[in-house]
């Protein structure tokens, strides 16, 4: 299987079901070279989408980190109806109340008094305030915000990075196709010329009509291959579409021909880049930026032994009757407190040590990460290097295979034309110069493809915001 169709396989088959190889509505088509994809796709594909909704959830997340040190404020207010009060016992005669109240039991010792202790109707109204006056590890909390807010943004670039190597993947397969297809244009063109001319000189005797028969046979077989080739063009259009997060059917074309890479590419050879920045790419800074904030998480663990300090204050009314309508009415009685509260750790049972000792393996694990993603960094950029070097070698070869098998069909053409040559040569050149055109176009395919994953590996694939 071909790269392209390694590519376009995943939308084949959804295409085929809703109908995508139908005519569309005519459209003025918009034109796009491969950095207009590229930045299309950055701000319409659905996951860097997904990920800019995620740094709106994490701006969201900061603020209310930030919230908690300012002032929480509450309202309340209860009603409470006692359909039985509740009695308090007391012994007989307390607070001047008569003996013979109590219900007791008859003994002097064990005589007691039972007086309600309320009213039917109970209400109150409050206004509670909170203030946060100093927390350690609040301080903390602040700048894991902001390195939460440094994550998030580095994944919409990560997101962006990935979008642009689909992308220019797809838009190389698309070029690649679409120069395929003119091949085989010119190549039908010359095969039903020739087979016109065989006819002519079967009509005078001069050739065989099994040799006009051959070459029906072969202009046949062209066409077959160029309307799958031109199924595959629009195909690999419907996947460069999909990756850009256009609609299907909007029309557009590109603007980038083959020949501009080809030239600028074939000239040089792939070089490492001895002064790589690891920095450079995505996945370091991002993994970076994580080991910071498990350093935070770690350092808000021993500002937990720090004492913290709050301020409260409470203002609100309450009220008691045993009608109905005399507990609206009447005044309602007033209160107020202000209180200052100190919170000072002594002893934990070891929780925060041990919180500790697990946020330090998460660290260290972090950092150790740090340095296997390094060296798969490397190991990525040598095999993209090796990869791009033996396909531009490749490439070099193919291109000079198909410079000799054309020169060959043109020579085998002038030859038969000149009665010295058979009409078999003529077709296992054309076949052989369709075998080259299929390799060259596979060989250029591969070395673009390699050459979008080197300028991943190094970091430069995408490098906008």
């Amino acid at each position: 299987m071909t790269p392209l169709l390694r590519l376009c396989k995943p939308l084949y088959s959804l295409a085929l079901t809703l109908g995508f190889f139908g005519s569309a509505v005519a459209q003025t088509p918009r034109d796009f070279s491969l950095n207009d994809a590229i930045n299309f796709a950055t701000q319409q594909n659905l996951n860097v989408k997904n990920t800019q909704l995620d740094a709106l959830s994490a701006e969201a997340r900061i603020k209310e980190v930030k919230g908690l040190a300012l002032p929480q404020v509450n309202v309340g207010g209860t009603v409470t109806y006692n359909a039985i009060i509740q009695k308090f016992i007391f012994p007989a005669g307390g607070f001047g109340a008569p003996a013979d109240s109590t219900g007791g039991s008859g003994s002097s010792g064990d005589d007691v008094t039972a007086i309600p202790f309320g009213v039917k109707l109970q209400g109150n109204v409050s206004a509670n305030v909170n203030q946060l006056l100093f927390d350690a590890a609040y301080k903390i909390g602040l700048k894991a915000a902001s390195t939460y807010r440094e994550l998030a943004q580095k994944n919409i670039t990560a997101s962006k990075i990935n979008v642009a190597e689909q992308v220019a993947k797809a838009y190389y397969g698309v070029l690649v196709s679409e120069e395929r297809m003119k091949l085989l244009d010119l190549n039908i063109s010359r095969v039903d010329t020739l087979l016109r001319e065989t006819r002519a000189m079967n009509t005078q005797g001069f050739v065989e009509k099994i040799d006009v028969d051959r070459l029906e046979v072969q202009l046949n077989n062209l066409k077959t291959e160029r309307q799958n080739v031109k199924n595959l063009v629009d195909l690999s259009y419907y996947l460069l579409k999909f990756q850009m997060g256009l609609p299907i059917n909007a029309p557009i074309q590109l603007t980038d021909r083959i020949e501009t890479y080809s030239q600028r590419d074939l000239d040089r050879a792939a070089v490492l880049d001895s002064a790589f920045d690891y920095g450079q790419r995505i996945e370091f800074s991002t993994l970076q930026t994580q080991i910071n904030l498990a350093d935070l998480d770690l350092q808000s663990i021993a500002k937990q032994y720090y004492p913290r300090l709050t301020a409260a204050a409470t203002y609100g009314h309450n009220n008691g009757r045993n009608n109905f309508g005399d507990f609206w009415t009447t005044q309602w009685f007033n209160s107020a407190a202000i209180s200052v509260n100190l919170n000072i750790p002594v002893f934990d049972g070891f929780q925060k040590r041990y919180a500790a000792q697990q946020r330090k393996i998460t660290v260290d694990k972090a950092r150790q990460s740090g340095e296997l993603l390094k060296n798969s960094i490397d190991l990525q950029i040598r095999q993209a290097t090796v990869m791009l070097s033996n396909n531009l070698q490749t490439l070099q070869n193919q291109k000079r295979n198909l410079d000799l098998a054309q020169e060959i069909v043109r020579v085998t053409r002038i030859k038969y034309k000149e009665g010295v040559g058979s009409n078999i040569e003529v077709l296992n050149a054309e076949t052989s110069f369709r075998e080259s055109q299929t390799n060259y176009f596979a060989s250029l395919l591969d070395y673009m493809i390699t050459k979008v994953d080197l300028d991943k590996a190094l970091g430069k694939l995408y490098t906008g915001q």
